[in-house]
């Protein structure tokens, strides 16, 4: 009863709305075992901890994360500032979303366990940091081929794809501070900036 992998992917996706919403340190296993319509034996037949449970909620999530930032950043096709505005705008497009769904703008969930978190438990701060390490690894790729093609003006392309993801992630606290999307309208201008470009053809400036 309970112990089927429809359960264990219960948890998981109860925990992540539940995180998101309102944050980790609150929650209890007997919240998220109600929440997820499972006995609370599964809970512990799944996951040692609810640290346990934390870690593979970030993995999960991150996986989903990663598959969409590769497709967005790894197309070729697309010249590489095209990319990063369409980065923008999709983390924009999400954030509307989960506010027209629930309500309040969510924010990022790496970003918010970061905040929560990071001085609580080693191991949830280390999984954090691999995740943005790779993230920013993922933006710097992009950064070196702009820079190449004459279209960045910076020479350090770690520490501007660094910059690039602080402001992504930056923004999107302040959008989840002040409940309002609008906030992130500023991601394009400030890319543009940090990296000492001009916005490509077809790429306006937002007013």
């Amino acid at each position: 009863m309970g112990r089927t992998s429809d359960a264990r992917q219960k948890i998981l996706d109860a925990a992540q709305a539940l995180i998101e919403l309102r944050g980790y340190s609150a929650l209890g296993v007997a919240e998220i075992c109600k929440a997820a319509g499972v006995p609370k034996g599964s809970f512990y037949y799944f996951f040692e901890s609810k640290e346990s449970l934390a870690l593979t909620v970030l993995d999960e999530h991150w996986a989903a994360q990663r598959t969409a930032w590769t497709g967005l950043l790894t197309d070729t096709a697309t010249p590489p500032l095209h990319r990063l505005r369409r980065l923008f705008e999709e983390t924009e497009a999400a954030q509307l979303a989960g506010q027209q769904d629930c309500g309040t703008v969510s924010g990022c969930m790496f970003g918010n366990l970061s905040l929560e978190m990071s001085n609580q438990t080693e191991a949830v701060r280390t999984r954090l940091q691999e995740i943005f390490d790779a993230q920013v690894d993922m933006v710097e790729a992009v950064v070196a081929e702009a820079r190449d093609r004459g279209e960045a003006g910076v020479t350090d392309v770690h520490e501007a794809a660094r910059s690039v993801v602080a402001q992504l992630e930056g923004q999107v606290l302040f959008a989840k501070l002040y409940n309002s999307t609008g906030r992130l309208g500023s991601l394009w201008p400030n890319c543009l900036a940090l990296l000492a470009a001009r916005a490509p053809e077809g790429t306006a400036v937002r007013a």
